[in-house]
């Protein structure tokens, strides 16, 4: 299958279309208004549903999972342990700190030092704890990240003698969730947005289109995928040590967790990027300077050459700061995995970039010639292959088994994507057919601005287009005659008058009457293009693939924030060996009456996945007739009353009117927990509602 490629504007009428209005009134250039206002209104939707699925996702899960502990979950030992051991699904960056033993009253045990007992086949890591330990339940809170840059927290519970009551305060909030989490993963959309357009827009017009580096559309795009790659590096990596660790955004700003990050894998990655970002400044200024204005042919071939040797190897070095840092360099076959993400990160740069710089052509350059859209279908096509045969292996890599393809978030995602692949391969489809049609009917003229084109005789081919060199003497020739014709044009204006010869005395009015004319001309062309059924057809079409990368790479973004599919069969294999169950989503629906004035309602709580760990809990309330009940207060709380646990206070925060929602709920273990539900809605009405909840 080829890419789409829409060819040169025609300037000529398709056969059966209407006449476009003649004339060229100075109002002309407003036309073109409602196609810009189209494509700003799509990007801009499309942009709002993507933020929309960011926010409303739920926390990245742990890619570095707990499979197993020692001492095991829920477990009651006659002695004290002289450590608590913890085995992973992959490694984590072991730091001080990074797990945390409480005993009843909520005071530390623990040393402090975690120590690396991992070999080939485990992952695993121990902390020390202090002697003399008493009987009572104690708590193990983790908070690390794991080798693919995702942090991971969690908690489970074991008892020494008997259980006990405990007051030990477990994380309210997920590592990695919350507003920071929301802005890191933002920033990770636009990382890869910037990404793909800077190397995709870079691509196109110097393999396909190299006209193209003249057109200021084009080169205020590659410029800005540059910049908004530079930005979403920075604020990650000023995010990153708030992400990892506390969650809070005050703590953005804290310039030791700053220095901690910089000694880290994904924080070297970034540095690596900022580095290799300068270096790409230099090859845009290059190319939309030096090379764009060299008119000589030897030179600008020399040029080219050294641009197409050095553009790949800032490419190449970009896309390696996220296989270096990211699933890639995790898991199996590292060796193998790391290059075959670098060259899927290429192909998606250089296919759904060109086709942005592709549609940014459509819209702003009178004319792309023919053979700069065949080069790139070529490119895309290279590009769809690259993309089926890594992403091949990745899903495998990362799935393992068929099961894990429909019964893992991960694979359900990878199946939405592949479905997205599917949709633009189609809509790339038929922008071929609408290519075809073009080419069939005569109407596609490779023009260069300044030209004249005339459609060619029923029965005969197009002519060839002019060189360059006919053309850079054509532009030159232009201004003289235009200004001749002026001058005849307005010789009874005030100010000007006509010599015998023709010539205009004055320069000034003569070069005003120019420019309204070239304005004109330009105008009148335009809405003769845009009455071309055709060619309308086929900007449409490569609007609407656009639309679908846009899409696509929102999914890409939640994907590489997912769980794999093969960890989390891993982890549920695991707990089903150990006697643990699955769990299941929990959803209660509670009356309450606050005894005052519209002091009635319902509340209605979902916990996902329902069962010990990370929970994702929403909190909804109603008025009697079903519409939605803005109180001032929700506050939960959690007890265990069989293992004296709890309460584990829960303060979901407000989204929406009636909506309240709180991420990484950690719930330490399995039983029959007691929920109890507070509404307040005045200053002084408000209720507690009870319910006991099974949680697996």
């Amino acid at each position: 299958m080829r890419s789409p490629a829409p060819l040169a504007l025609s300037t000529a009428r398709a056969p059966g279309a209407r006449r476009a209005p003649g004339g060229g009134r100075p109002g002309a250039a407003r036309r073109r208004a409602p196609g810009s206002r189209r494509l700003a209104l799509l990007l801009a939707s499309l942009a709002a549903a993507l933020l929309a699925v960011l926010a409303g996702a739920a926390p990245a899960s742990a890619h570095a999972a707990l499979v197993d502990s020692d001492p095991k979950q829920g477990s009651v030992l006659d002695t004290a342990p002289e450590r608590v051991v913890l085995d992973f699904s992959e490694k984590i960056g072991v730091s001080d700190n990074a797990v945390r033993v409480l005993d009843p009253s909520g005071e530390r045990v623990d040393t402090g030092k975690l120590t690396d007992l991992s070999s080939r086949s485990r992952a695993r890591y121990a902390v020390k704890l202090h002697a003399g330990l008493p009987d009572g339940t104690f708590t193990v809170a983790y908070q690390v990240v794991s080798a693919d840059s995702h942090p991971v927290a969690g908690a489970f519970t074991f008892s020494i003698g008997a259980p006990s009551k405990t007051s030990a305060v477990v994380p309210e909030a997920e590592a990695g969730g919350g507003l920071v989490g929301f802005l890191y993963d933002v920033g990770r959309y636009v990382a890869y947005a910037g990404f793909v357009v800077l190397v995709g827009g870079a691509a196109f017009v110097l393999g396909c289109w190299p006209r193209g580096t003249r057109l200021r559309a084009l080169q205020r795009l590659v410029v800005s995928g540059w910049v908004a790659l530079t930005a979403a590096t920075l604020a990650l990596l000023l995010l990153r040590g708030s992400y990892t660790g506390s969650g809070k955004f005050s703590d953005v700003f804290d310039l030791g967790a700053l220095g901690d990050v910089l000694q880290t894998k994904p924080g070297a990655a970034l540095v690596s990027r900022l580095l290799l970002l300068a270096v790409a400044a230099l090859f845009i200024a290059v190319l939309f300077g030096a090379y764009a204005r060299r008119e000589d042919a030897a030179e600008r071939r020399d040029l080219g050459f050294g641009l197409a040797i050095g553009g790949p190897v800032v490419a190449i070095g970009l896309a390696s700061t996220w296989a270096l840092a990211e699933h890639a360099s995790a898991g199996l076959q590292t060796s193998v995995a790391i290059p075959v993400d670098i060259l899927h990160l290429l192909a998606v740069a250089a296919w759904l970039g060109g086709l942005t710089a592709l549609l940014v052509a459509l819209y702003r350059d009178p004319a792309v010639e023919s053979v700069a859209v065949d080069r790139f279908s070529r490119l895309a096509f290279t590009s769809v292959l690259v993309l089926v045969g890594t992403g091949i292996y990745q899903s495998w890599r990362q799935l393992g088994t068929w099961s894990a393809l429909t019964g893992t978030s991960y694979g359900q995602l990878l199946l939405v994507k592949v479905g997205l692949v599917v949709l633009l391969v189609a809509v790339a489809f038929f922008s071929r057919r609408w290519t075809s049609r073009l080419t069939r009917s005569g109407e596609t003229v490779a023009a260069v601005p300044g030209a004249r084109k005339e459609a060619p005789a029923a029965g005969r081919k197009a002519a060839p287009a002019a060189p360059r060199e006919e053309a850079s003497a054509a532009r030159k020739a232009e201004p003289k005659r235009t200004e001749k014709a002026a001058a005849r044009e307005g010789s009874g204006a005030r100010g000007t008058s006509s010599a015998d010869d023709g010539e205009v005395t004055d320069p000034v009015r003569a070069a005003q009457l120019a420019r309204q004319q070239a304005a004109l001309r330009v105008a009148k062309e335009k809405r003769t293009r845009d009455a071309d059924p055709l060619r309308s057809g086929l900007r449409r079409s490569v609007l609407i693939e656009a639309g679908i990368a846009v899409v696509l790479l929102g999914v890409t973004t939640v994907l590489t924030t997912t769980e794999p599919g093969r960890t989390e069969e891993q982890v549920s294999a695991a707990k089903s060996a150990s006697g643990a169950t699955s769990g299941a989503p929990v959803s209660v629906k509670l009356p309450f009456d606050t005894g005052g004035e519209n002091g009635k309602g319902t509340v209605q709580i979902e916990a996902d996945p329902g069962r010990s760990g990370a929970n994702a809990v929403h909190v909804y309330i109603e008025r009697p007739g079903g519409a939605p009940f803005d109180v001032p207060e929700v506050r939960l709380s959690l007890t265990l009353p069989e293992k004296n646990l709890g309460p584990i206070a829960v303060r979901p925060q407000h989204l929406a009117p009636g909506h309240w929602s709180a991420s990484g709920v950690q719930i330490p273990m399995a039983g029959s927990w007691q929920l109890g539900v507070t509404v307040r809605t005045s200053d002084i009405d408000q209720v507690t509602v009870d319910k006991t909840i099974r949680i697996g």
